[in-house]
């Protein structure tokens, strides 16, 4: 078991979206997370699936994904040949006395301060899943007031390219 992460490259129309998660759902499989958004062709979405599985549900889930009829090509990121980040915006109190320490905090993580108000600040971060997680738990104590993550968007490293325009790999 483990965490695989699919790259699904779907036409970009209503229903789609939910014929990919009924099929997982039919199934049996659990989404760890879900991304979707617009390629460089405007009606092409990519999919970026996270799920828990051995090799045999990643590949039983690949095979009944290339039969739905939106969906264009599927394939399998290996971790260490690609990039792979979330986003995370988080609303933390901060108070005269926190707000220096919370800024340090943010500049160490890279983030940004986005947003300034009397008595909470909201930040930007991107990173990796450890990375998001580490900030959490640096920051919790001292309130997180609201938080929301995009979940695991994935590109392959280097010139690994999965062409929209003609739907092949180079």
């Amino acid at each position: 078991m483990g965490r695989r992460i699919l790259s699904v490259l779907v036409e970009n129309q209503a229903g789609v979206l939910s014929r990919v998660a009924g099929l997982f759902s039919r199934r049996g499989f659990n989404i760890d997370s879900l991304a979707v958004g617009i390629t460089e062709v405007p009606n092409v979405s990519r999919m970026t699936i996270v799920v828990d599985g051995d090799e045999y549900v990643v590949e039983q889930v690949s095979k009944q994904l290339n039969k739905l009829i939106d969906v264009i090509k599927v394939k399998q990121l290996e971790v260490n040949e690609s990039l792979i980040r979330e986003l995370v915006l988080v609303k933390v109190n901060a108070t005269p006395e926190t707000r220096s320490e919370i800024i340090q905090i943010v500049d160490i993580f890279r983030g940004n301060i986005v947003d300034v108000s009397k008595n909470e600040l909201t930040i930007e971060l991107t990173g990796d899943e450890d990375k998001i997680n580490a900030f959490e738990e640096m920051i919790k104590n001292f309130g997180i007031k609201e938080m929301v993550r995009t979940g695991t968007i994935a590109i392959e490293r280097g010139n690994r390219v999965v062409k929209t325009s003609n739907f092949e790999e180079e």
